[in-house]
């Protein structure tokens, strides 16, 4: 603003047409904000005083999600009733199981409620109290190598270290000579 003051006091001509195209660009501005609807425009929405805030689930909505979750489980139940094979295989039951956890939570996302919840939590609770109470990881026990094996991998690092410190030996003497 400095550089525009001095300019104005050599040259008066300028200072005007600088002003000038302010206004110019201001007018410009306002006609365009004036012409744009607001779903056009840049502006940003201002927000209402509630609208911040998160919807709080009413009983009703409570109720029909209750609902809709007692139809997730009955088909799950269903589903997994028919399978008459290993319930503890997950190839098997992984198709059930991901369909209960994707009806769940899309209700609870369709009535606001959020997931996990505590109701769904329950149901997925009572699935495996259910249907996958006797499963448990089934390691492989693990039993020593066969003798020979077992004495290869133990004399041939035994035997490599004596090659090692001599052939470590002989190389320092032949720099040692060299130098």
């Amino acid at each position: 603003m400095a550089s525009l003051r001095t300019e104005s006091a050599a040259d008066g001509p300028q200072m005007h047409a600088a002003r000038a195209g302010r206004h110019t660009v201001l007018c410009l501005l306002l006609l365009l904000g004036a012409i744009l609807k607001p779903q056009e425009s840049v502006a940003q929405l201002l927000t209402t005083p509630g609208s911040l805030e998160p919807e709080v689930p009413t009983g009703t909505m409570v109720e029909n999600y209750e609902t809709i979750v007692q139809l997730c489980w009955r088909d799950y139940k269903d589903l997994m009733d028919s399978i008459r094979e290993d319930w503890c295989d997950w190839t098997i039951i992984s198709k059930p199981y991901s369909d209960l956890q994707y009806c769940l939570e899309q209700n609870a996302d369709h009535f606001g409620l959020g997931f996990p919840n505590p109701l769904a939590e329950q149901i997925i609770f009572e699935t495996h109290q259910t249907h996958f109470a006797n499963c448990s990881l089934v390691q492989p026990t693990l039993s020593d190598p066969p003798e020979d094996v077992l004495l290869a991998m133990i004399i041939a690092p035994i035997c490599l270290i004596p090659f090692l410190v001599t052939l470590v030996v002989w190389r320092s003497k032949d720099s040692e000579a060299q130098a």
